[in-house]
């Protein structure tokens, strides 16, 4: 869950809890959610007959499982930021050209969110999809975020989410993130050797508004068997400095 509100309402945040816990148990019954949140079964129940009506929640035989109105919900929220329309087209584009799987990342709550994806023609399939939330310290995409952020804006992140490793590979010391951090805005781009997935590779580079401000990352990943040597370390980031540069001059004329 996120920062912790000075007024928080309890209520809400057991509804929450439970909606979190439907998606990381991948659907479960009353008992299972109680003893998984230690809430008392009654108080889960009453909780899940309200998500149901409100039809935000799916009841299967003695099962609930996550509706699909949230959905709708995320397309919303999607639809309303400039970036996913106009990046959308050049990450179809960088795919193609690719052949492998380029991703759009922005960041919010101090979180890395996938928010669109598209497959090249020899695209692996990974376990993460659009809205999936990941540590930003664990990816290319949202290193290349942390390195255009206010320091005080990485400080607060830091703070809140830590450094905790995906892989062996990760970076979890802070003086090395904050120097690979000085590479990032001295090179331009990011690269992810197996930090978030073994076996993968991710290169990516920051979309930047006019002013500087992050706007958020594009990348392209793939079999660290495929990307590597110098299609990791010059190919592929020539294509995708490429592709954002077409990016931020449609975000600058739109």
């Amino acid at each position: 869950m996120g920062k912790q509100a000075r007024y928080a309402v309890k209520s809400v945040e057991t509804a929450f809890r439970i909606v979190d816990a439907l998606k990381t148990l991948n659907g479960a019954g009353v008992s299972e959610l109680a003893a998984h949140l230690d809430i008392p079964k009654s108080t889960v129940h009453n909780y899940l007959s309200t998500l149901v009506q409100e039809e935000f929640v799916v009841k299967e035989g003695s099962s609930y499982r996550v509706g699909i109105q949230f959905l709708e919900y995320g397309a919303y929220a999607r639809s309303e930021l400039d970036i996913y329309e106009i990046a959308k087209p050049e990450t179809d584009r960088l795919a193609e050209s690719t052949g492998e799987l380029a991703n759009l990342m922005v960041e919010e709550h101090g979180r890395g969110s996938y928010l669109y994806r598209a497959r090249g023609e020899d695209a692996v399939q990974v376990e993460a999809h659009v809205g999936t939330r990941v540590p930003l310290h664990t990816t290319a995409l949202g290193k290349a975020i942390l390195a255009y952020l206010p320091p005080e804006r990485v400080d607060a992140i830091v703070d809140q989410h830590g450094l905790a490793p995906a892989t062996s590979r990760t970076v979890t010391d802070r003086d090395e993130l904050d120097d690979e951090l000085a590479e990032i805005r001295e090179a331009g781009v990011a690269f992810d050797d197996e930090e978030r997935l073994a076996g993968l590779h991710c290169v990516a580079a920051p979309i930047l508004s006019t002013d500087d401000r992050i706007l958020g990352a594009l990348s392209v990943s793939g079999p660290s068997n495929r990307i590597q040597d110098e299609r990791f370390t010059e190919e592929l980031p020539r294509k995708v400095l490429e592709t954002v540069n077409v990016i931020e001059l449609n975000v600058t004329y739109s």
